[in-house]
């Protein structure tokens, strides 16, 4: 699969005028942003580093928690490389989902 595709442009959606969200879902959006980056930018390089997982030779052959570990682990990743990388907490989630699965292997 060819690399590269995390630079390509998000298409624009369309939002309906009417449609606003309540203040306090504006306030944690706004706060995400800062950590994380615009979504829609996320979304894009979350989507791209998924999709090269999905068609690996190996991936039928794993459990679901297993797929579900590493589809977050991406989705983690994917808010480091597009948001604050220093922020810990996503390095601990990535910690943490890693450990879910070892601990279940053991």
């Amino acid at each position: 699969m060819p690399r590269g595709v995390y630079l390509r442009p998000a298409k624009k959606v369309e939002q309906a005028s009417h449609v606003k969200p309540l203040p306090f879902v504006e306030s944690v959006l706004a706060e995400r942003r800062k950590k994380y980056g615009k979504f829609s930018d996320h979304a894009q390089i979350a989507q791209s580093l998924k999709a090269d997982m999905h068609v690996c030779f190996n991936w039928h052959n794993l459990s679901p928690d297993m797929r579900e570990a590493l589809d977050m682990i991406q989705h983690k990743i994917a808010r480091i490389l597009n948001g604050d990388p220093t922020y810990k907490d996503s390095w601990v989630d990535i910690e943490g989902y890693a450990h879910l699965i070892s601990e279940r292997l053991s």
